[in-house]
């Protein structure tokens, strides 16, 4: 066998890195053009006509999703995007943080280093435009990162089939990595442990409760062997551990069911609207399962559960903000980068 001397590696290597540069495509869930209605209607047809997310037969599906939820469902959503949109830009709060992120990321790596864009799974801009515009500013190499800090089927999982049915349209394809899940990355846990300082902290009078609040998933998707929970579990495990909290102090509910099946509980609205029963009128919520916050954080948990609290007694309750484009959250990606993009640069 012939070995090549450590000067005539060093210089293979540098030829076979410099065919092409390294991208990295962030991509989280996605978000309608506008509040109107048939802006929400087709982001909502494409996000529960995924197979991923909805497991239900479409020839069964596809009449009821096409007929009565499309019909009903986008006046509801509407009112809740336009309670939270992002006037100033005109636009979902999920587009700016993710914009942000990748702009403040790209910043945060070396000059030429990597070239970072973002992308949604649903609606724009799509996963296939924007790997097809890092390959046509030379990047072969392409590390693709799913915002979602914990692994499921319906959330990271069709990210990467959207990703490989891009690449099936490709005549040359670029090399790709999928970046995994981080449920308890230390960056991450402690980036939300001083989510939690920071607010609380502010706050004139302490919470008599702080609670975690994932989104759900049915129970019979967890069955089939998603292993969705029990990432959230490390989440919370690392989390109370950073702060010191047991899970009576620090319990964690589920949120958004959809639908008459059984989801993953307890509830996160039943659990909270039952608090002021036993004394417990002021509350902080933490929501790990979103690296930033969008309509199931902002409208569900700080607008619609906030109101179904005092209405049943509740005083106050505090939406703890998710990491967003701060700091905390750029230090994370750049560290997961750099770990999942080695022996590429």
């Amino acid at each position: 066998m012939t070995h090549l001397s450590p000067s005539l590696e060093r210089m293979a290597a540098g030829r076979s890195h410099a065919a092409g540069r390294v991208g990295v495509l962030l991509v989280n869930l996605g978000t309608p053009e506008s509040t109107g209605y048939g802006d929400i209607r087709r982001y909502l047809s494409e996000f529960l006509s995924d197979r991923r997310v909805i497991e239900v037969n479409p020839w069964l599906w596809q009449p009821l999703l096409q007929g009565v939820i499309l019909t009903t469902r986008p006046f509801r959503s509407g009112a809740a995007y336009r309670r939270i949109w992002n006037a100033a830009a005109d636009e979902s709060p999920l587009r700016t943080h993710t914009r942000a992120q990748a702009g403040l990321l790209g910043q945060a790596l070396p000059p030429d280093d990597l070239l970072v864009d973002w992308a949604m799974r649903y609606g724009r801009p799509s996963i296939a435009d924007r790997l097809a515009a890092l390959q046509d500013q030379g990047c072969d190499r392409i590390l693709v990162v799913p915002l979602y800090p914990q692994y499921s089927a319906t959330t990271t999982a069709t990210v990467n089939d959207e990703v490989f049915r891009a690449l099936m349209r490709m005549r040359r394809q670029p090399a790709i990595r999928i970046a995994p899940s981080f449920p308890d990355h230390p960056l991450y846990i402690e980036g939300l442990a001083r989510s939690v300082e920071t607010t609380l902290a502010g706050l004139p009078r302490a919470p008599d409760l702080l609670l975690a609040s994932f989104h759900g998933l049915p129970r019979r998707y967890v069955k089939a062997g998603d292993p969705y929970p029990a990432e959230c579990n490390r989440t919370m495990r690392a989390l109370r551990h950073r702060l010191g909290l047991g899970p009576r102090d620090f319990p964690m509910t589920y949120q958004s069911r959809f639908g008459r099946e059984r989801w993953l509980e307890p509830y996160t609205d039943e659990r909270v609207t039952a608090l002021p029963r036993r004394g417990i009128r002021r509350i902080a919520v933490i929501t790990p399962g979103f690296l930033s916050d969008c309509i199931e954080t902002l409208d569900e948990i700080g607008h619609e559960l906030r109101e179904e609290f005092l209405a049943a007694g509740g005083e106050a309750l505090t939406l703890i903000p998710c990491l967003n484009s701060g700091s905390d959250a750029i230090a994370l990606l750049r560290a997961l980068v750099e770990q999942e993009s080695s022996g590429w640069r």
